[in-house]
Order: structure tokens, then C-alpha cells, then sequence
């Protein structure tokens, strides 16, 4: 049997991309809907999961990940090959709507099969969380960067997409199986192991009504994919009331509050975009050596924690709905080596001591600060059913950094 195609019959490479292609597209859709159901078991707040759930969840996406990644590059190769080829034509060429449907059909294919992949792998690599891509250059794309919009438009267009993707996969094994069984033509028996000559009709399609047609189905796509991640946005900027204003003698100007975790292996970061930090501070001690007072109030509402933030609300974590704010409260005491944040920090029903270093400069009226801290979760009862640490790690790292103004004491 040659390799190449002629204008009558395809040859073994065009059907063995073509094959492979489809077993593998076919294995992808049962694949990504059981790992996204369990998905949906841990990130469900009110739903508690084992550590096996979690770990086959992982595996499970990382197999649909790098399958993906895989039909990606495969589908570059069929579609330069099928450019360096002759297409056999149609058997019904001159059935002018049903032979505009099928061309459409192959473009709609042809682009899914790039846009689908790539918008899955755009999502991996612009969030944080488990299930790697098993290629080993998979975990990141160039241009694409570690961001909460990117990831939710991204995965909002994979999600769109799949269904074009599904539905120009559903069509052409419909048309094949209406050529070989209604029609009786060769269409699907050229496309089998094996030669199988079939003269193409005289009259063919042009391209030009195809690739529109394919073109505004693709941009209606897009446009519902983008918009549909830009709602997801909206929707999760509003998780809970905003904690009102404190008094301090220092007012906060800028500043972040991140975590990271491990969990199956890989790190985990996310950030509270809502807190609040009553702080006194003096730079001359007073008689008990202390320098001030500082009282941290957190929004657990406000958590971004890559794909695992609403999991992370739930009871068995940080119990947001019973339990919404975490606080730290600390005396500023000067030690040795430096400024200490002596006090406790309460999240959920648990308190515990905690000392922290801090690093302060003042200039002026102006204090920039940035301190530390590594607790053990299960100390405030933070996730007490994820057992093994090679799921879901014991510790978490927490950091900040602030820049602040002293009141005017006009």
C-alpha cells in the first residue's frame, strides 16, 4: 500500500493520522468527563473526598492533559501532510449542499483539533494546581502567564470548543456511516486498512463557502467562550462582603497576603485579595519593650488558590460559611535579631501562638514591611481528612508585605 494519497484513494500515513487521531479524540471525551466529575466532588464545598479521590482525580487529568497535548502535535503533522498531498474527492460532489456540509465539516474538524488542545494547555499553564502534563516540557506555554483571567477565559473557550469539536466529530461519523449504509459509495471503505480506488464525481465544492461557514462558527465560538470566562470572572470577584475599614495609625497603602501549599507534588499558590491591618507602632519602645500592637483581619472569602479555591471554602477546610474570617493579633516586640510579631493567629475555632520575624524600614512617613510564616494545617483543623501528605501537604507558607503611612496627628 503506498504512503501518499492520489485524487482517488488515500494512502497509509493519511489513514493511520487519521485512525489514531480518532481513537484517540474518542477516548478523550469519557476521560474528560469522569475526571471532571470528580473534580466537581472536591471543589464542591459541602462534599467531603478521600485522598484517593483526589489522587485518581490527578491522574486522571493528567492523562486527559497529555493525551491532549499529543493530539495537538499530531494534528500539526496530519495537517501538514494533508497539505503536502492530494485530497481525494468526494463520491457526491454533485449533491451540492450535503458536499458544502461535509468540506465545512473537515475545516470545523481540522481547527478543533488545534484549538481545543491549545486552549486546554493555555489553561494548564496560566494556573496552578496538580495533574502535570506528562511531557516534559508541558507545565508552561510562552507568552502565557501565571493569571486568574487568562486561566477562566481560557478554560471557558476549552469548554465552548469541545462541544464544536464534538459536534463536527458526531457529524462526519454520521456522513460516514450514511455513505456506507444509505448510499452504499466507498466514502468510509477508502478510509479502512487496505487499497480501495472510488472515482471522486466531476463536480466538487469550492472552498470558499466552506471556510466561511466554518469561520462563523468559530467566531461565534470565541465570542461566547470569551464571554462566558469574563461572567466566571464577575461572578467569582463577588465571593462576600468586602471587611469594613480599621483604624490605625499606620494606614496600608499597598500590600499582599499569599499562601502556598503542596498537594500532590506540586506547589500551589494563591493570595487574599481582602484583609485588613490595625497597626500601632512606635519606634521607641515603651517601658515593657514593646513597639506597638498589630491586628490582621482576613476575608477567607476573598482566597485565590489556583483550581482548588472553592474546595478550599468547604468544611472540611476552612469552613468560610461558619468560620469567614481568619485574624492575627501580635505585639511588635524587638528581639535580637530582629522585630517579632508575637501573638496568635485564629483560623477556624483553633488559636494558635505564633511568632513571626518581620523586616520594617522607615522612611520618614513611610514604613515598608514583609514577614513570614510556616504553620502545620492541621493545628486549626484544616483539612483533617487528607491524611497523607503526598496529597495534600501539612504545611502552608505564608508571606506578605505591606507599605504604610503614619496618621497625621494634626
Amino acid at each position: 500500500m503506498q504512503a501518499g494519497n492520489t485524487i482517488e484513494r488515500y494512502g497509509w500515513v493519511t489513514k493511520t493520522f487519521h485512525w489514531t487521531i480518532a481513537l484517540v479524540i474518542l477516548s478523550m471525551f469519557p476521560l474528560g468527563w469522569v475526571a471532571s466529575t470528580l473534580a466537581g466532588w472536591i471543589e464542591a464545598p459541602d462534599i467531603s473526598v478521600t485522598d484517593d479521590t483526589i489522587a485518581w482525580t490527578k491522574l486522571l487529568f493528567s492523562v486527559h492533559k497529555t493525551l491532549g497535548v499529543t493530539i495537538f502535535f499530531l494534528a500539526i503533522l496530519r495537517i501538514l501532510w494533508a497539505i503536502s498531498q492530494p485530497k481525494p474527492g468526494l463520491l457526491n460532489g454533485d449533491n451540492g449542499p450535503e458536499a458544502v456540509l461535509a468540506e465545512t465539516v473537515h475545516w470545523l474538524l481540522y481547527g478543533s483539533l488545534i484549538a481545543v488542545p491549545l486552549s486546554g494547555w493555555v489553561y494548564h499553564a496560566a494556573t496552578t494546581g496538580y495533574a502535570p502534563i506528562w511531557w516534559p516540557f508541558g507545565q508552561t506555554l510562552p507568552f502565557v502567564p501565571k493569571d486568574a483571567q487568562v486561566a477562566e477565559i481560557s478554560a471557558a473557550l476549552h469548554f465552548i470548543l469541545q462541544w464544536v469539536l464534538a459536534g463536527a466529530v458526531t457529524l462526519h461519523i454520521l456522513g460516514a456511516l450514511k455513505h456506507h449504509f444509505i448510499d452504499g459509495d466507498a466514502t468510509l471503505r477508502r478510509m479502512l486498512p487496505g487499497r480501495m480506488d472510488a472515482l471522486p464525481t466531476a463536480q466538487q465544492p469550492g472552498h470558499a463557502l466552506p471556510i466561511f461557514a466554518a469561520l462563523v462558527i468559530w467566531v461565534g465560538a470565541l465570542g461566547v467562550g470569551v464571554w462566558a470566562g469574563w461572567l466566571s470572572l464577575e461572578g467569582g470577584a463577588a465571593r462576600g462582603e468586602a471587611l469594613a475599614a480599621v483604624q490605625s495609625d499606620w494606614t496600608v497603602q499597598d500590600g499582599a497576603l499569599n499562601i502556598a501549599i503542596v498537594q500532590s507534588g506540586a506547589e500551589v499558590t494563591g493570595s487574599f485579595d481582602d484583609w485588613t491591618a490595625s497597626i500601632a507602632y512606635s519606634e521607641t519602645p515603651d517601658a515593657d519593650g514593646l513597639h506597638g500592637a498589630v491586628t490582621v483581619t482576613v476575608a477567607i472569602t476573598s482566597l485565590t488558590l489556583g483550581n482548588v479555591a472553592s474546595q478550599a471554602m468547604g468544611p472540611d477546610y476552612f469552613a468560610a460559611e461558619e468560620w469567614p474570617t481568619a485574624t492575627f493579633t501580635a505585639d511588635l516586640v524587638q528581639a535580637e535579631d530582629g522585630l517579632i510579631a508575637d501573638g496568635t493567629l485564629r483560623i477556624r475555632d483553633q488559636e494558635v501562638p505564633v511568632q513571626m520575624p518581620v523586616t520594617l524600614s522607615i522612611e520618614g512617613d513611610t514604613a515598608d514591611a514583609a514577614g513570614s510564616l510556616t504553620i502545620d494545617r492541621r493545628d486549626y483543623n484544616v483539612g483533617q481528612g487528607m491524611t497523607d501528605e503526598a496529597t495534600v501537604g501539612f504545611t502552608v507558607d505564608i508571606d506578605w508585605q505591606l507599605t504604610a503611612t503614619r496618621a497625621s496627628t494634626e
